[in-house]
């Protein structure tokens, strides 16, 4: 019987820790630890809160030259400070097609293989998954490209347009809230699409697209600028808002929702849409406002 190459245990041994890393995950109560943090941030705590915001601040090296306010005593809550938006001029729009609407790092990029998203090394989910069963949203992106983008806790939090938009519907899917951070990636199955989720569908010049904010442990809440807070609460059902009456238009770069603590964006473009920037690999760091993709030329 021929012997296993060396590259097959070290296979093994990646696949194996980081399913182990992730155990801890699937037994803690989640819902219960979101909720707790949720209502912990929102809380005017004067200078026990200052003191928390202090050391957040010296422990991940956030910038807050960045701040439109600089200034961690005027903040009332840890949420204030977390959504905290930048100062005039501190992110520079690019003039490309489609911009990086976050600060944070590539989780992963670039072309959806039938229905398939690359998630990690053996682990991809579904376009319709991800969609929560919606055949013909899905079928919109078959063979299209995606872009997921990973936002730290030391990050900018507020999410802004790729690309000028038109609102279509709005979606909440209830889910798991297991992190969403690159070791989780690589032992969750299908974490995208299992996690809580708010899907964005817009109409754009270069047809439909889907923005998609990912909850997680501890995430409290994530907010759209047209509807305000979406979770809390958790509805145990998929809610679909629709909006094609409404002309709701966004330019490329305005704001369009925030986290209360990190989580993720998923976007999903068509086929033949976009070529992403050459210069982009997962796990670079990302700010808003560079050159994502320019149209493909046909």
């Amino acid at each position: 019987m021929a012997t296993p190459c060396p590259f097959y245990f070290y296979t093994v041994e990646i696949f194996v820790s980081a399913k182990l890393k992730v155990l801890p995950q699937y037994i803690i109560p989640k819902q219960a630890l979101t909720a707790l943090a949720g209502k912990l941030a929102s809380a005017k705590a004067g200078k026990l809160t200052t003191a928390v915001i202090k050391w957040f601040v010296k422990r991940y090296q956030v910038n807050m030259a960045e701040a439109a306010e600089p200034s961690i005593e005027a903040y009332e809550s840890f949420n204030e400070f977390f959504t905290r938006p930048l100062r005039k001029g501190a992110r520079r729009i690019s003039k490309a097609d489609f911009i990086c609407p976050v600060d944070g790092a590539i989780s992963q990029f670039g072309d959806i293989k039938a229905d398939q998203i690359f998630q990690a090394k053996d682990h991809q989910y579904s376009t319709l998954a991800m969609l929560a069963g919606d055949k013909s949203l899905a079928a919109s992106f078959q063979n299209g490209h995606f872009a997921t983008l990973y936002l730290s806790p030391k990050d900018y939090h507020r999410i802004h347009m790729p690309c000028d938009g038109t609102l279509k519907s709005m979606t909440y899917v209830p889910g798991d809230l297991f992190s969403v951070n690159p070791t989780t990636a690589q032992g969750v199955p299908g974490l995208f699409a299992r996690n809580e989720r708010v899907i964005c569908e817009f109409d754009s010049a270069h047809g439909t697209f889907v923005l998609i904010l990912v909850g997680a442990t501890i995430v409290g809440s994530m907010a759209t600028v047209w509807h305000g807070v979406v979770n809390p609460p958790r509805l145990g059902s998929v809610n679909t808002w629709t909006y094609e009456n409404q002309s709701i238009s966004l330019k490329q770069g305005e704001e369009m929702g925030r986290f209360l603590l990190g989580s993720t964006v998923v976007m999903l473009f068509p086929e033949k849409t976009l070529n992403f920037n050459k210069a982009w690999k997962p796990e670079k760091p990302v700010r808003l406002g560079e050159k994502m993709a320019d149209t493909i030329k046909l």
